[in-house]
C-alpha cells in the first residue's frame, strides 16, 4: 500500500473503527501501514477514543438491550446484542477462574458465559436454559480472552434453539447448542 494522504488516512481510520471498534492502535497501524504514534495522533485529532473506551461504550449500549435476565447476571462482558437474533460477549480468564495446579480454566465459567449469553439473546420477559449440549474442545488458560457468539437458529413455540461458539484468539475452544425456554410470568 502506497503512502496515503492524511485526509484519506482519516477516512480509512474512521471506517475501520466504525466497522471493528475493538481494533487496537497496533492493529490499526498495521492495517494503515503507519506508526502507532501516527494512529494515536489521528485518533486524537478525530476525537476517536482509545480501544478500552470504545469497548466500554459498545458494552453499555448492548447491556441496555437486555430484557430477559438482569444485566448483573450475565457472565462476561456483553458487547453486542440483537434481541431475538444474536449476541457477543467477552470473558477474560482470571486467577480465580483457573485450577491452581495447572492454570487451566474451570469449565463452569466457560459454560456460564455461553448459557447466560444464550438466555440474553431471547427477547422475552423471562427465559431459562432447558437443554444444553456442550463440547469443550481445547483447554483454556489463565489470561486468555474468550469471545462467545450466540445465534438463534430456530424457534418452535416458546422454545429457542441457540448455538453458542466460543473462541480464544486462535481457535474455537467451546461449542454449545441450547434449548432456551421462554416463560410467561404468572
Amino acid at each position: 500500500m502506497a503512502r496515503v494522504k492524511k485526509k484519506e488516512r482519516h477516512t480509512l481510520l474512521m471506517r475501520q473503527v466504525s466497522e471493528k471498534p475493538f481494533l487496537t492502535d497496533e492493529e490499526l497501524a498495521k492495517l494503515l501501514e503507519v506508526s502507532i504514534q501516527t494512529i494515536r495522533l489521528d485518533r486524537m485529532e478525530l476525537g476517536i477514543p482509545e480501544v478500552r473506551e470504545r469497548i466500554r461504550r459498545v458494552a453499555e449500549e448492548a447491556r441496555e438491550k437486555v430484557t430477559t435476565i438482569e444485566k448483573d447476571d450475565l457472565v462476561g462482558e456483553l458487547i453486542d446484542l440483537q434481541p431475538g437474533r444474536s449476541g457477543i460477549s467477552l470473558l477474560k480468564i482470571t486467577e480465580d477462574m483457573v485450577f491452581s495446579k495447572n492454570q487451566i480454566a474451570k469449565g463452569h465459567y466457560i459454560f456460564a458465559q455461553a448459557s447466560s449469553l444464550a438466555v440474553a439473546v431471547i427477547n422475552a420477559p423471562m427465559a431459562l436454559t432447558g437443554v444444553a449440549n456442550i463440547k469443550h474442545k481445547v483447554p483454556v488458560k489463565l489470561g486468555e480472552m474468550l469471545v462467545a457468539k450466540a445465534e438463534i437458529i430456530r424457534q418452535r413455540s416458546n422454545k429457542f434453539f441457540v448455538w453458542v461458539k466460543t473462541r480464544n484468539d486462535k481457535e474455537e475452544v467451546f461449542r454449545a447448542k441450547f434449548i432456551v425456554v421462554s416463560l410467561t410470568e404468572s
